[in-house]
């Protein structure tokens, strides 16, 4: 698997993705409306895209998923706001995947940083299980790091 900067032909696909991806939470904990902040958004999709935030995630030439990432200014730094799997490729191993994609495309990085819902069972043994740490839990969230030297 790869990650590379998405453009405006992808913007569509990972939309419907997306919706896809994050319909699947109410099977892990969520209710019905517990969805990321625009997650079906065109609109904050093609922004995120054009901020070059927004990754597409690609396995044997297929899109397969997505993310959209920060990075400090320092450029040590790297906060995940967001990644996802197409539904359809659930349960095969594609999110430790991509998850070890965006560490090998940012090799300078120092620490990386990401939330998710405290609800979430699917996302919380995920990122414990690739070696994030909890560093709190607030608000309905909780907050991983993993630091590299």
């Amino acid at each position: 698997m790869r990650i590379e900067k998405a453009n405006e032909v992808d913007i569509e696909s990972i939309v419907e993705m997306s919706k896809r991806a994050f319909l699947t939470d109410i099977n892990v904990g969520g209710k019905r409306g517990d969805y990321p902040p625009d997650y079906d958004s065109l609109v904050w999709h093609k922004q995120m895209a054009d901020e070059g935030h927004l990754y597409k995630a690609i396995s044997d030439n297929k899109m397969v998923g997505a993310a959209i990432i920060f990075i400090d200014d320092n450029l040590q730094h790297l906060y995940v706001g967001r990644i996802f799997v197409d539904s359809v490729f659930h349960k095969k191993g594609y999110g430790i995947k991509l998850m070890k994609s965006i560490e090998a495309y940012f090799p300078h990085i120092q620490q990386i940083n990401l939330d998710t819902p405290s609800w979430n069972i699917r996302t919380n043994s995920f990122y414990q299980k690739i070696g994030y740490t909890v560093v709190k839990e607030e608000d309905g969230f909780v907050f991983y790091q993993k630091k590299r030297t």
